[in-house]
């Protein structure tokens, strides 16, 4: 989702010395093959953007395959940039690198300050050795390797399998074939009580390539929109959008995560970057082009 859309952007800005794999074309957690592939493309600026992600029930069963992939693969792109000579480079986070109960909004001098979620503590760990590998070879070596811990994302190419997705795409999909179904109720995940904050990932891209540019600094940033919802409210937005006339039905016994997490983003507003895609505006869009895309079934049961 988030390497799709950095390049629609820069194919939409005229960049047009582009170098990017599937990862069917090349396993990122090979360190030999990536360093093979520096090695042959010499590329000057890198978004690293790759990851195995998932929402909390994917985070939570594959526990090991979390940690170790997201380590193998942020690692070894990180140390071929600097093998190569990179010039720059942009590794992307997660808010959930945060501690669990951190002070809201979540600064970027919150980093381990305190015990981490749980249910999503593989992923984050890898996160933060992301941005501190980053540190360490600018401390060390001089390396212009930058950090950005974007909120939670949505858009075109997102993953819509309810053992994978992460919320707004699950529930896009709950309502979807909900109204399909003619169902009179559509289950959510916990109290709907947790406050979330989204960034439509063409919101992000924009940043990225606005970091790219401009940002230089050692100091990891903040990606978001400084707004927050409860889960309750997104799924009433949600099944407004698709047009869902049933009840929503909340499974209590179900975890609901981190109780809030919303980003502070002074840093990033004041080096003059903001987000332009309000979250309704952006659920329509996402949900226009699943439907487009074939994603979404359009089948009644």
């Amino acid at each position: 989702m988030v390497g799709s859309a950095i390049l629609r952007l820069l194919k939409a800005n005229d960049y047009t010395e582009l170098i990017y794999r599937t990862s069917s074309e090349l396993d990122l957690r090979n360190q030999q093959k990536v360093q093979e592939f520096f090695d042959q493309e010499k590329p000057e600026y890198v978004f690293l953007a790759a990851a195995k992600v998932g929402g909390i029930l994917a985070n939570n069963t594959y526990r090991g395959e979390f940690l170790y992939d997201n380590l193998m693969i942020t690692t070894n792109i990180i140390h071929a940039a600097h093998n190569t000579g990179v010039e720059k480079l942009l590794f992307l986070g997660s808010s959930c690198i945060y501690p669990k109960l951190a002070p809201q909004p979540l600064k970027e001098k919150h980093l381990l300050t305190g015990a981490l979620e749980y249910t999503n503590e593989p992923y984050a760990i890898a996160k933060i050795a992301g941005i501190k590998l980053c540190e360490a070879y600018r401390d060390q070596y001089g390396d212009n390797f930058i950090s950005a811990m974007p909120t939670n994302l949505y858009g075109p190419n997102d993953n819509y399998d309810l053992k994978s997705s992460h919320v707004l795409p699950a529930l896009i999909r709950k309502f979807h074939e909900a109204k399909l179904n003619k169902n009179e109720a559509v289950e959510i995940w916990g109290t709907g009580s947790p406050l979330r904050e989204f960034l439509h990932v063409d919101d992000l891209a924009e940043a990225c390539l606005y970091l790219m540019l401009h940002y230089n600094e050692k100091q990891f940033v903040n990606v978001g929109t400084g707004t927050d919802i409860s889960i309750k409210d997104l799924a009433l937005t949600i099944k407004k959008i698709v047009g869902f006339e049933g009840e929503l039905r909340f499974d209590t016994s179900k975890p609901d995560g981190t109780p809030r997490k919303l980003m502070d983003i002074s840093i990033l507003h004041d080096k003059g970057w903001k987000h332009k895609i309000d979250l309704e505006k952006g659920i329509e869009l996402t949900y226009a082009q699943a439907l487009k895309d074939g994603v979404l079934s359009n089948n009644e049961a």
